[in-house]
């Protein structure tokens, strides 16, 4: 490369390394990241069923509160969050016995039930979550028959 021609390109590189990085999307925070893997991990296991979604919400129930899940049944639940919704609730307790370890959040989810892939019922409300060791817990819903 003649060196009048690589005098100029040295300015061009670096210009477009700064559009490049002026482009890149904004990082996603770890929580907003956690509860979008939650919320599509759930949806596709409700696919699949009742019995794979309990298992679902087994193992993402929140550590200190594993005794407190409810059977399914027929049903599956469809949760679907407004993400942008996603704000911290330091204060939430789920029980009498307070609140879980953990940085709690709160997001407006609707909820869907099903039985045989029929609807079954919807509404919209608040859903909690907790990040804690890195990985998203939730507190199993219990749908109304």
């Amino acid at each position: 490369m003649p060196a009048s021609l690589a005098r100029r390109a040295v300015p061009l590189a670096g210009a477009l390394a700064v559009l490049a990085a002026c482009s890149s999307p904004p990082e996603v925070p770890e929580q907003v990241r956690l509860a979008d893997r939650y919320f599509r991990d759930n949806n596709a296991v409700a696919r699949q069923g009742p019995p794979a979604q309990e298992a679902f919400f087994r193992s993402t129930q929140h550590p200190d509160f594993r005794g407190q899940t409810c059977e399914l049944g027929d049903m599956t639940v469809d949760l679907d969050p407004a993400l942008p919704t996603l704000r911290p609730d330091p204060g939430f307790a789920p029980s009498e016995a307070g609140p879980p370890r953990g940085s709690t959040w709160v997001v407006g989810v609707e909820v869907t039930t099903r039985r045989g892939g029929e609807v079954v019922g919807q509404q919209i409300g608040s859903l909690h979550l907790v990040v804690l060791d890195g990985r998203m817990y939730g507190f199993a819903p219990c749908p109304a028959a």
